[in-house]
């Protein structure tokens, strides 16, 4: 049974939110597009989170992905900062839920594994496999390239769970 879907990669964030779309024919991926959301952090917070959920309803309008995956929030020093993240993360999942595609997550360091072969891969490795991988993808934001690390780790997994 032949594979043929679109996968939407998120990496929340409230200053940037990286997306990354490929699309994955049977275990050959390529790049269909990619970009970040960067709200304006003068706005109050809801304000903020309201940018995201819009901006991000446009790119799954734009491209109607099949499926989402989004990064899983990591244990941060910083409580404020972690709250804060876990907001732009939860407005991330829900629209994305709200548009009828389902949500995977995934840890940081095995997004990094799969991508890179190392778990513990900086964003420059990142981008740097990116561009590899995903040659069409050209010069992307850090954002943009770890979204389509994101996307690439679902891809690879959800494969191999099928099997």
């Amino acid at each position: 049974m032949k594979v043929i879907r679109t996968i939407l990669g998120i990496d929340p964030g409230l200053r940037h939110t990286g997306w990354g779309l490929i699309r994955q024919e049977d275990n050959r991926l390529s790049f269909i597009a990619a970009g970040r959301i960067n709200p304006d952090p003068a706005l109050p917070m809801a304000e903020r989170l309201k940018v995201l959920a819009h901006e991000l309803r446009q790119v799954i309008e734009a491209h109607t992905p099949h499926e989402a995956a989004i990064e899983e929030t990591f244990v941060n020093k910083n409580a404020a900062s972690a709250l804060k993240l876990g907001q732009a993360r939860g407005v991330a999942m829900v629209t994305a839920a709200q548009a009828g595609l389902d949500v995977s997550e995934y840890a940081a360091n095995k997004i990094k594994q799969t991508v890179t072969g190392f778990g513990h891969a900086d964003k420059k490795q990142i981008t740097a496999m990116i561009s590899l991988l995903l040659p069409q993808s050209g010069k992307l934001a850090p954002d943009a390239a770890d979204a389509l690390a994101i996307a690439i780790c679902h891809a690879h997994s959800s494969t191999i769970l099928s099997r």
